[in-house]
């Protein structure tokens, strides 16, 4: 479920003082209008610069969400912002990275940022996976696998983001990924299926066109045909447990193209 979200300006005094020794007096704190992860989400802004603060309190069930994205952050050179600064302080826990100027990512048939997105997922599968503690794909996935058997085609050492919502793209003159909290080891091709699930709840899209962009990413090219059935079959029965009997009208879209793929993938 999305965590409740306040605004910058609503954060404790010692909170709000423990940032600005980072980033100088605040003049303007604008809220983000995507993802609700995160109790706070900001773009801040100074005299002279801007940040991106996003955070939580340190009890949150989900605090790790802000930890995996300090330890993973130093390894994403040119995919995501840097992280500036990381603080804790009266109970709440903040990350401070810099802002990037772009716009979320448009997943739209014939769009512009799709090459983009295709060369920054194969940027990352260029990009060795740290040595530090992730989550595997095998276990993310176990509860919705077919069999057993279909978790082998999940594991691997790849990084992985896993969230390929166009709300995670900031695409300007190339693309860049942000929110790294459900970083992941795991198959090398598996970024490129979530973004398959993406592309056609974004409309427009085909279980064969939203493919045709995946096979621009060269894990892709190499993925099992049963596996990648086995990941489109998972994916299907994770998102209609997400959806639940009743679904909102943002989740129905991953209900129903995670579905349709997946009949796709079981009809070849």
């Amino acid at each position: 479920m999305p965590t409740t979200r306040i605004a910058f300006q609503e954060l404790p005094p010692a909170v709000i003082a423990a940032v600005e020794k980072h980033t100088g007096p605040i003049l303007k704190a604008e809220p983000a209008s995507e993802g609700f992860n995160s109790e706070v989400a900001a773009r801040v802004f100074t005299e002279n610069d801007g940040y991106f603060v996003k955070g939580m309190r340190s009890e949150h069930r989900r605090i790790w969400t802000q930890r995996r994205e300090a330890e993973v952050n130093p390894f994403l050179t040119d995919l995501a912002p840097e992280l500036l600064w990381h603080a804790e302080e009266a109970g709440w826990n903040v990350l401070g990275f810099e802002l990037l100027e772009g716009r979320h990512a448009d997943y739209s048939p014939g769009s512009p940022d799709l090459p983009k997105v295709a060369e920054l997922l194969h940027h990352l599968g260029e990009t060795p996976c740290p040595e530090i503690e992730l989550r595997h794909a095998e276990q993310r996935l176990e509860s919705y696998a077919a069999t057993p058997a279909d978790l082998d085609f999940f594991a691997g050492n790849a990084l992985l983001h896993t969230d390929l919502n166009n709300a995670n793209v900031l695409v300007d003159d190339s693309a860049h990924l942000v929110d790294w909290a459900w970083a992941t080891r795991g198959a090398p091709w598996l970024d490129a299926g979530y973004w398959v699930i993406w592309l056609m709840a974004a409309g427009g899209h085909t279980p064969e066109s939203a493919e045709q962009w995946a096979n621009r990413v060269p894990a892709w090219r190499a993925a099992p045909s049963a596996g990648v059935t086995a990941f489109a079959v998972a994916n299907a029965a994770m998102w209609q447990e997400i959806g639940g009997d009743a679904p909102d009208s943002w989740t129905v879209r991953l209900v129903t193209a995670s579905r349709d793929w997946a009949r796709y993938r079981n009809s070849l």
